[in-house]
């Protein structure tokens, strides 16, 4: 019995390894629908934009306690600009939801402003809910392969959103 070259094997492995670098998280929040059953579980169809059109959005319990946030004693509500935006910077921006969108599914909405700015597009201030719920509750984003917020950082994020997402502490606190 002759032995096969190991050629072909090695070339199915580097192959399937370049595509397995290459995959996206499929987030299906944004995915254009007409009911509830073209969304996943954690998902329902809703029209949130004022065209009207319906899209899948990530739908969380609206029951939020003190524990959801880190409780009484957690200090002062995070703020964007000192807090969150410097989390977000490291990890959701630098080729996904900042200017350069080429490594995002969802180039719908930027993360490295607050508010929109010319172009329209939502920033953190309109993604808040989502943020805590793909960063901080399932913890899916950013995906595997990219720097992550620490289990603190995800925490901050999350007290950040029960406390109202707010902007800034003061004018000298006021950033980007």
């Amino acid at each position: 019995m002759a032995l096969r070259s190991p050629v072909p094997l090695l070339a199915c492995g580097a192959v399937l390894a370049a595509v397995a670098c290459s995959l996206n998280v499929d987030d299906l929040a944004g995915k254009v629908c007409t009911d509830n059953s073209e969304c996943p579980a954690a998902y329902a169809c809703t029209a949130l934009g004022a065209d009207g059109e319906r899209t899948c959005e990530v739908i969380y319990p609206p029951h939020y306690t003190q524990a959801d946030g880190g409780g009484v004693d957690a200090g002062p509500v995070p703020t964007y600009c000192k807090d969150i935006q410097p989390i977000l910077a490291a990890t959701c921006v630098s080729s996904c939801h900042g200017e350069d969108t080429s490594g995002s599914s969802q180039p719908s909405f930027r993360l490295d402003y607050y508010e929109p700015t010319g172009n329209g597009l939502p920033g953190a201030r309109a993604k808040a809910l989502r943020i805590r719920v793909r960063a901080s509750d399932l913890k899916d984003m950013p995906p595997a392969g990219s720097p992550a917020p620490s289990a603190e950082e995800r925490a901050l994020i999350a007290r950040w959103v029960t406390g109202g997402a707010p902007l800034c502490d003061a004018p000298a606190d006021a950033g980007p």
